[in-house]
């Protein structure tokens, strides 16, 4: 549908927890097709949550699917309303954000994670997840949360000015 520009920290929304989403209609369905279409849009996005366009909803889109750390992944997933049911084998690894684009940080996350929510059609689904994608989940869920990497960073000295290759 849109690409839609991408909100950088101080914006407000991105501080404040994201309401559910009421029904997965036609608005919602537009909202999922605009979060794809703008993580497409932007070179190296594994994931987008729909605060950071602007939208204070619990929606996400992520996909590892081309990323060389994604051993395994589910390909595209857009999901309303998650839910973290598992959480566990925390490991700590280097996170960038297109909120934060200067920066980028060490943090601490669960490398598996089982997690329910609704797909556009409305359908409810679990997934298990790990690895790579376990941790662009949890990335995503973090902006559903008024969170970004720079909340859960392991230690005053794991944020680093973030490299530009020419």
């Amino acid at each position: 549908m849109a690409v839609r520009p991408v909100l950088r920290l101080p914006e407000a929304v991105l501080t404040r927890v994201a309401a559910p989403v009421a029904g997965v209609g036609a608005e919602a369905v537009a909202l999922a097709e605009d979060l794809v279409d703008t993580m497409r849009a932007s070179p190296a996005c594994v994931g987008l949550a729909a605060p950071q366009i602007g939208v204070s909803l619990r929606a996400f889109v992520v996909d590892v699917s081309g990323h060389k750390k994604a051993e395994r992944h589910h390909g595209e997933l857009v999901l309303f309303n998650p839910v973290v049911l598992v959480s566990e084998q925390p490991t700590v690894a280097r996170e960038g954000c297109m909120s934060v684009p200067d920066l980028t940080g060490d943090v601490p996350r669960a490398s598996r994670v089982v997690l329910r929510g609704l797909t556009p059609t409305g359908d409810d689904r679990v997934l298990e997840l790990e690895g790579f994608e376990a941790r662009a989940v949890l990335h995503e869920i973090d902006h559903l949360d008024g969170r970004t990497f720079l909340d859960r960073v392991a230690g005053h000295d794991a944020v680093f000015r973030r490299k530009v290759y020419r």
